[in-house]
């Protein structure tokens, strides 16, 4: 698997697990299984928040970075991961903000957890208004200078936010965001593409979006309402129930049996074909399915292919 550039320090493949899985979709067993599996196969970039996963019943969250620890402390692979968490978002006993007592509780308490005395990649998970971006860039400068962080990422920040907070860091002397994790797949791009793309050129942001199938919507296993019936993610996917969700649908189903792939396979390919993206957010809860999304990462595009999904997901 090539392995692309996240800085010039760190190496990671050209996709990035999503480990809000664990310890959802995913026990405790399966997710340590599957984490030796990941290894194996050279995914060595992993994504995780503070706060996953506080939403299902029975957790309070940060169950997912004690499973990534006590992977960490068994496996000793520590240091063949390129290991992303994320500050700022709500959870049992914690406050949703970013202001630097909330950033410094949060840094030490996912360190204890996930039994490692770096983080690699740190992301302000959501943006706090309330917070001017002097303090936030401030505190993660700290941060960085106590070799708790090597670099830095946003999530859910605004275009506007994402540029004064590292026009800021640039005057301080201090470590600017590297990195953007956005909402941004072959349906979902309009926000992406009017709003982030030319400060991720400007800013030469790594950028690992998530929801990379549109909550599995670009799958193609949701196609009609009956289809949604007793899902879980009814919510999440019912508003791409339209015509140029089906439509993009379509398009990925010809390309896919083209190149005898899955549908899933080439929303993933079309992602790593765009020049701007470095890594989508991608997960998987048993082998078949982690087989899938390495297949995706070989799968060329043609001009042709290309212009088939282009023109369905057009969003203008």
């Amino acid at each position: 698997m090539k392995r692309k550039n996240l800085n010039a320090e760190m190496s990671i493949a050209p996709i990035c697990f999503g480990g809000n899985v664990f310890g959802w979709t995913l026990d405790e067993k399966a997710s340590l299984r599957m984490l030796d599996e990941l290894h194996d196969q050279g995914i060595n970039f992993i994504d995780t928040a503070n706060s996953y996963s506080h939403w299902v019943e029975g957790n309070t969250g940060g169950e997912s970075e004690r499973i990534l620890g006590k992977w960490f402390a068994e496996s000793k692979k520590r240091q063949d991961i390129v290991l992303a968490t994320k500050v700022g978002g709500g959870m049992q006993g914690v406050e949703k903000g970013l202001t630097r007592q909330q950033i410094i509780d949060g840094v030490d308490a996912s360190l204890q957890r996930l039994r490692t005395d770096y983080i690699d990649l740190y992301y302000s998970h959501h943006d706090d208004v309330n917070v001017g971006v002097e303090e936030i860039m401030g505190t993660f400068q700290e941060l960085i200078q106590a070799g708790k962080v090597r670099t830095l990422g946003a999530s859910n920040l605004s275009g506007e936010r994402l540029l004064e907070s590292n026009q800021v860091a640039e005057a301080k002397g201090w470590t600017k965001y590297i990195a953007l994790q956005p909402l941004y797949n072959l349906y979902d791009r309009a926000q992406f593409e009017t709003e982030y793309k030319d400060i991720v050129v400007k800013e030469k942001l790594a950028v690992a979006p998530y929801f990379a199938l549109a909550s599995g919507f670009l799958s193609g296993k949701y196609k009609t309402a009956a289809d949604l019936e007793g899902s879980a993610r009814k919510m999440m996917v019912e508003h791409y129930l339209n015509d140029r969700g089906l439509a993009i649908l379509d398009a990925l189903a010809k390309t896919a049996q083209k190149h005898q792939a899955t549908s899933a396979e080439i929303a993933i390919a079309w992602l790593l074909h765009q020049p701007v993206i470095t890594a989508p957010i991608v997960s998987a809860t048993n082998s078949t399915q982690l087989q899938s999304l390495v297949r995706s990462t070989a799968i060329q595009l043609d001009i042709d292919d290309l212009a088939v999904l282009e023109t369905a997901s057009q969003w203008k």
